[in-house]
């Protein structure tokens, strides 16, 4: 297993897609010229509309690193971040801008990846490469739990029903730890390259991308192999489940986000703006926006049902990761920034917020 992190830095994945037209790069569609416009839908006229009322992005200091992960708590209330300096932090939303309410250390090494619990908004979970998961709680800044594993962990989640944290290791470990009683309860070592993992909605299957471009699905609790499917020609990044339950989408090396159904498992559309490695991915609270980033200096909106360009964040380097917000057109995201005042090679380790007002 690779950090998404890690995962752009091998060879064949930081290859730009060189394979489509200027007219296929330029519309995000297979097709090429000689293809009639759709329309533009109500939705998508009336979210560019908002946009261009609330392009605005702000950065907020967060680490003395670059910042990895980035998630909201289910009520939307709090930002959490992890980073490479070993903490993670926990930001107030406060109308149009993030107030630091606290830094969480005690890790021995990188915050490579964190959740909230999917239901209590004080609960959250950091994944690091000290070989522990830590379950904090925001009401009293305290680790409440410290559960040891078997190895440096880089990808973490917490089961819809709340019951169950799995986290999964470098070397292609996932444990299923008891979100109660912090300890393992199950443990499956694959033969793959493991990459992200996540529970459909329905909480009653398991799903993993890896490196050689499948989704593989598991009954759970069972964990029995269900299917897997071939969704992309390399390497399969990262996966995230639309909040209405409608749809799952992946993000691949090739550069493609392919959209499934996910009561039929088959790919409905691709978004193909991004020309490097799709590394992270999020919908919008209501499941009609999909954000997806990677080395590209933009980030891509588009609008679920028919696949077209709703707005683009500008960044002035990768991005890492990106959450939406849970209530409101908010997106938080993180970049490889550095803070250039005095040392050009200096991480910033800041925050980002998108969609707020132009004039906030």
């Amino acid at each position: 297993m690779k950090k998404e992190s890690d995962a752009v830095e091998t060879k064949p994945l930081t290859q730009r897609k060189e394979n489509l037209s200027g007219d296929e790069k330029a519309t995000g569609r297979l097709g090429g010229p000689g293809l009639v416009a759709m329309a533009v839908s109500p939705y998508v006229q009336a979210m560019q509309e908002l946009f261009r009322a609330n392009k605005r992005s702000r950065e907020f200091p967060a680490h003395g690193a670059k910042v990895h992960s980035v998630a909201w708590s289910c009520c939307g209330r709090r930002l959490a971040s992890g980073s490479f300096d070993k903490t993670a932090s926990v930001f107030v939303l406060d109308k149009d801008r993030l107030i630091k309410e606290n830094n969480y250390r005690g890790h021995g090494d990188s915050v490579d990846q964190l959740c909230w619990h999917p239901s209590n908004p004080d609960l959250f979970v950091t994944a690091s490469g000290d070989k522990t998961i830590r379950i904090w709680d925001v009401r009293t800044t305290k680790c409440t739990a410290t559960v040891n594993t078997k190895g440096e962990n880089i990808n973490i989640c917490w089961s819809p029903d709340g019951q169950t944290i799995a986290v999964g290791n470098k070397d292609d470990v996932v444990t299923f730890i008891d979100a109660k009683m912090h300890r393992s309860k199950a443990e499956e070592q694959f033969k793959f390259e493991v990459n992200e993992i996540s529970w459909n909605n329905d909480n009653n299957m398991f799903f993993l991308t890896n490196g050689n471009g499948c989704i593989n699905i598991l009954s759970y609790p069972e964990l029995k192999p269900i299917q897997s499917i071939n969704a992309h020609p390399s390497n399969c990044i990262c996966i995230k489940f639309d909040p209405m339950g409608k749809y799952f989408a992946t993000g691949s090396a090739d550069a493609l986000v392919s959209l499934w159904d996910v009561d039929e498992l088959v790919c409905v559309r691709c978004f193909s703006r991004l020309d490097w490695p799709v590394r992270t991915l999020s919908f919008s609270h209501d499941g009609k926006m999909l954000a997806s980033a990677s080395e590209d200096h933009f980030i891509d909106i588009a609008e679920v049902e028919t696949g077209e360009k709703l707005w683009e964040v500008q960044c002035e380097s990768p991005t890492f990761t990106v959450a939406w917000h849970p209530k409101r057109p908010l997106l938080a995201f993180a970049c490889d920034d550095k803070d250039g005042k005095y040392d050009s090679s200096r991480e910033a380790g800041t925050v980002k917020l998108f969609g707020l007002p132009d004039d906030s």
